[in-house]
């Protein structure tokens, strides 16, 4: 199947203004940002590395779960605010660095580097939203996001046991989802390498190692403390990752294009990137240190190589231009994209 959006001339001249506005008007200023840069990064690897000590000094066992859980939500952010820009080499020049450092903090958190690295540029980045190119697209058959997917009966009832199941996401990402693509064949038709097949085990026994073997021998705890912390780490961390990542793609009023019998996506390019994302708080400096540029997802899809802390100042430019043009961008709060995301739920569990 040919990958390839329908042409439409008057989007691809807007995008070409986007793209001279944006380099003629916002402030690319290198000093700036490698300031900005190292100060984020000192603050969030400061924060990761008190959350993580904690477990080690740390004398009560509901605090040790405490301790265990805000250590997955920091180490998270961590992993929002820079393994999403080194996976888009935005950060360093050199491309074998951008991948070390995102590796690295991709094997904090558990996931396989090149396997969610491989499936997101070259899948989800071309066709978001888009069955048969988004390979984000492909997620339990218990959750139905699509709306031309096959609906089954206990759909009518999944914006209530949703966020439920999304508790467990994590979990089923480290040990069963990454395993699966391990073992298949190929990853988005390619054939895995040796060293991807050695980089795939190492990460994952650095990772239990340093959050299961080594608390387990230094940490001054019951072992099921430990297991119990590392369960509820992963419980936290996902539902607040999946409503996170569904709300930039899977709310009301989001696009969903379809292709036709040759495969030909039946939208522009332009237009499946806007109105397949979501933002929320798109103009806020301090929602874009948080969710390190999550929250400005428009954005991203459209300038994946500028990197998230120029967002903020890009946005003003970018839907100024889109406004004029009336082009309304998917907006909403982090707590209206939770709701849109289930009422987005609710309504395709009701449609046959």
């Amino acid at each position: 199947m040919k990958s390839k959006h329908i042409s439409n001339p008057s989007h691809s001249e807007l995008f070409l203004s986007i793209q001279k506005e944006v380099n003629e008007k916002l402030n690319f200023c290198r000093y700036r940002f490698k300031n900005r840069i190292v100060l984020k990064g000192i603050i969030y690897f400061i924060l990761t590395l008190i959350a993580y000590i904690s477990l080690y000094v740390i004398n009560h066992p509901f605090m040790l779960v405490v301790a265990y859980i805000a250590f997955g939500l920091i180490s998270l952010l961590f992993a929002f605010n820079f393994a999403h820009d080194f996976s888009h080499n935005t950060i360093f020049s050199d491309k074998k660095l951008n991948h070390t450092c995102f590796v690295l903090l991709y094997t904090m958190v558990g996931a396989h580097a090149e396997a969610w690295k491989e499936r997101h540029v070259s899948s989800h980045h071309h066709a978001p939203n888009v069955e048969g190119y988004d390979t984000d697209l492909e997620i339990t058959n218990l959750i139905r996001v699509v709306p031309g997917s096959r609906i089954k009966w206990f759909h009518k009832f999944q914006h209530w046991y949703a966020p439920i199941l999304y508790t467990t996401y994590s979990l089923f990402w480290v040990f069963i989802k990454d395993f699966k693509i391990f073992f298949s064949k190929t990853i988005t038709g390619k054939t895995k390498t040796m060293r991807y097949k050695i980089s795939f085990w190492c990460q994952k026994i650095f990772y239990i190692s340093y959050l299961l073997v080594v608390p387990l021998i230094f940490v001054n705890q019951e072992w099921y403390w430990i297991f119990t912390g590392f369960i509820m780490m992963h419980l936290v961390q996902s539902l607040f990752l999946l409503f996170t990542f569904f709300m930039t793609h899977h709310i009301e009023g989001v696009m969903y294009p379809e292709t036709d019998d040759f495969g030909f996506i039946k939208t522009s390019w332009l237009m499946n990137q806007i109105e397949s994302s979501n933002d929320f708080y798109p103009f806020s400096n301090v929602a874009n240190f948080i969710f390190g540029g999550f929250n400005n997802h428009i954005a991203h899809h459209l300038f994946p190589h500028i990197h998230h802390i120029y967002y903020p100042e890009l946005n003003k430019i970018l839907y100024k231009i889109l406004k004029s043009n009336d082009i309304i961008p998917n907006q909403t709060s982090y707590l209206g994209g939770v709701v849109a995301h289930l009422l987005h739920l609710k309504t395709l569990g009701a449609k046959k």
